[in-house]
């Protein structure tokens, strides 16, 4: 059994790490750091994990909590934006594979950082020592990886829902439109005005428009799948907060560079494309977010519409694992030379 610690473990993302950490038969949980809730166990702010973990309770983040996670086998940081960056320093000697799902390390550039999250990296020269963590779009480059930067949500999504068409170079990779909408556990367990009951039942809601974060991510995968410069690629991407937990769809429009496919052409397309990846499901029409619940899959669906000459893609993940824990447990488990599915389920929950 491998050894596993997670710092940032009280926030959905840590809370999600431990219940499927739990099932998984090669990964064990040793620690799990929050200073927020240091001390508590994490059967009383997750009633849900008290069968897992009687006597576990969530450890400070000291330094010496940290200088311990360098004689784990594996260490998931799920903390907010910029403080990977500040525990970094002291976790590079570490031997551990250590995987951040915040943005610290996605993006390759370090001036994106200051125009997309407001400040200066503090790390820029780990920048490259860091994988992108999305298995069915990095590839080999997982294998035996020692840093790692899982995938965000919304990117995880439109990157699936555009990888074979940009791949083949089907779609224009400039005026790509992404329209997707999240289950407001996207954002975050802390208590938020805009979030609580009242404002999100019977609602739905655009936000960030035109300055979402996760814009410079998806314009980097799509960048990547096609094999050209992030200047050759636009994304104008604009996210919805939907009345429910979990779940993102993500909607996108691209226009075909020549003659526009049929769609049952572009169903084959995706169907050969992730015919090897088991956590991504092509669907006969278009996916939808329950399917997904709790699973590790991705459903993807495409249609081609000649008379407006535009193609649509569409993929609906559970934010929560294929967008964020569960993505970071297959990434893990890539690293480590497991069994890519290990711990992980592919179907949802239903109803």
């Amino acid at each position: 059994m491998l050894s596993v610690g997670i710092i940032g473990a009280s926030g959905f993302t840590g809370a999600e790490l431990l219940r499927l950490l739990a099932g998984h038969s090669d990964l064990g949980v040793q620690l799990a750091a929050a200073d927020t809730q240091a001390g508590v166990a994490v059967g009383d702010l997750y009633p849900s994990l008290r069968g897992e973990y009687p006597t576990l309770a969530f450890s400070p983040t000291t330094d010496d909590v940290v200088a311990a996670c360098g004689n784990l086998d594996l260490v998931f940081l799920g903390l907010p934006h910029g403080a990977s960056q500040s525990l970094m320093p002291q976790m590079m000697g570490s031997d551990a594979v250590i995987i951040d799902l915040a943005a610290d390390f996605r993006l390759a550039d370090p001036a994106d950082y200051l125009t997309w999250y407001g400040d200066p990296h503090t790390c820029a020269d780990q920048l490259d020592g860091f994988v992108y963590g999305l298995p069915e779009i990095t590839g080999d480059a997982l294998n035996g990886a020692r840093r790692i930067a899982a995938a965000g949500c919304y990117p995880t999504a439109a990157a699936l829902a555009l990888a074979p068409l940009v791949e083949a170079g089907i779609s224009d990779t400039t005026g790509i439109v992404v329209d997707a909408a999240s289950g407001v556990s996207g954002a975050g367990r802390a208590a938020k005005e805009a979030n609580t009951f009242a404002a999100v039942d019977a609602n739905f809601t655009a936000y960030g428009l035109t300055t979402h974060r996760h814009t410079p991510e998806i314009e980097q995968s799509v960048a990547r799948l096609a094999g050209a410069s992030r200047n050759d690629v636009s994304v104008l991407f604009t996210p919805h907060l939907a009345p429910m937990s979990r779940g993102i769809l993500a909607t996108c429009y691209t226009r075909p560079t020549g003659d526009i496919p049929s769609t049952d052409q572009l169903v084959d397309l995706f169907s050969d494309r992730y015919a090897q990846h088991p956590f991504v499901t092509v669907t006969a029409g278009p996916p939808a977010t329950k399917s997904t619940l709790g699973s590790n899959s991705a459903h993807v669906g495409v249609v081609s519409d000649p008379r407006t000459g535009w193609i649509i893609s569409m993929a609906a993940i559970d934010n929560l694992v294929k967008g964020a824990s569960g993505q970071a447990i297959q990434c893990a488990n890539l690293a480590l030379g497991l069994n890519e599915a290990a711990g992980l389920p592919i179907a949802g929950v239903y109803p």
